[in-house]
């Protein structure tokens, strides 16, 4: 009797201490190498630690739980808990965010984290969760730059009629219709078999994803246009955040803060130190004519300010603080 009550007790103590941890499902789209992929990991480290054990982090890289926007449904279903996502899915459940890529809004990197880690992302934050979704801060996805396999797009007329991928973003949509070209979303993940194939001419984003995803190789031909920036939004489904006691909802947020750090500060870096490699391993450079890119581009500003003029107006405004 004792032995089976033993046996009981201790058979308790295991479903008790199994059912105490929890999984956390991190998932994201970007491969090995590149500064996102580097930050989930960490993420996982930080968040981990911080829960003393009690929650262990699976993180799933590589559109293994499908595309940006198959994630953020995940997320809000509850199947997994957690993405590092990108601007163009957001934006088709929060539209203000793809404000963020309005053309040559912001000057550099560090004055759009500012722009972000303020107001701005407080706003779209609160945005976020009357869908039902959590934005826990924001990483960096670049100011971005066009490829192309033959030739360099310096001025507006070398880029009409070009087809070029583009994510699944309204705002780089209009950008490129605003150029003259043929733009078309594609997921990220189908990128490099789509160049390859010949469906595009070329694409465009920050070096960092061009190096990480050796498209260097693909469209050798590099074009400075620094044409918009992207955020990587942090994004948890809200259910599970409401769910955690406030000491883990501490430890989210923290280590999506410090993890940001290093994925931001790897992001600024690639921006200073990629050209040189990417030029040794075969890829041109070439600089863009920014004022007569401004030019061309000036109707998506109208368009954006006829929908949300005092939002396209303050963050003008924070931009050039």
């Amino acid at each position: 009797m004792m032995k089976r009550l033993a046996m009981a007790i201790l058979a308790t103590t295991m479903l008790s201490s199994a059912a105490s941890a929890e999984e956390v499902i991190f998932a994201h789209g970007a491969n090995a190498g590149n500064p996102r992929f580097v930050a989930a990991e960490k993420w996982a480290e930080l968040f981990s630690a911080c829960t003393d054990g009690k929650d262990t982090v699976n993180v799933a890289p590589s559109a293994t739980m499908g595309n940006d926007v198959e994630m953020l449904t995940s997320a809000t279903g509850g199947v997994i808990q957690v993405t590092a996502n990108s601007q163009g899915a957001m934006s088709q459940i929060v539209p203000e965010i793809g404000l963020l890529g309005l053309p040559f809004l912001f000057k550099d990197l560090p004055t759009a984290w500012k722009v972000l880690d303020g107001d701005v992302g407080a706003m779209l934050d609160k945005r976020a969760q009357d869908s039902g979704l959590k934005i826990l801060g924001f990483w960096d996805n670049g100011i971005r730059n066009v490829t192309h396999v033959s030739k360099f797009v310096s001025e507006p007329a070398d880029i009409k009629g070009m087809k070029i991928r583009t994510p699944p973003d309204q705002m780089t949509v209009d950008i490129f219709e605003a150029l003259g070209a043929a733009p078309a979303p594609l997921a990220w993940s189908e990128l490099p078999t789509a160049l390859q194939s010949g469906v595009f001419d070329g694409q465009e984003n920050p070096l960092t994803n061009i190096y990480s995803a050796k498209l260097h190789e693909i469209t050798p031909y590099v074009t400075m246009t620094g044409h918009k920036y992207e955020s990587t939004p942090v994004v948890a489904g809200l259910s599970w955040w409401q769910g955690l006691d406030e000491k883990t909802q501490g430890c989210a947020i923290e280590a999506t803060k410090e993890a940001g750090k290093l994925q931001r500060q790897m992001s600024l870096e690639g921006d200073e130190t990629l050209r040189p490699k990417m030029e040794a391993e075969g890829a041109k450079f070439a600089e863009a004519d920014k004022k007569a890119y401004q030019e061309a581009t000036a109707s998506v500003y109208e368009k954006y300010a006829k929908q949300y003029p005092d939002l396209v107006e303050a963050l003008k405004k924070a931009a050039a603080e």
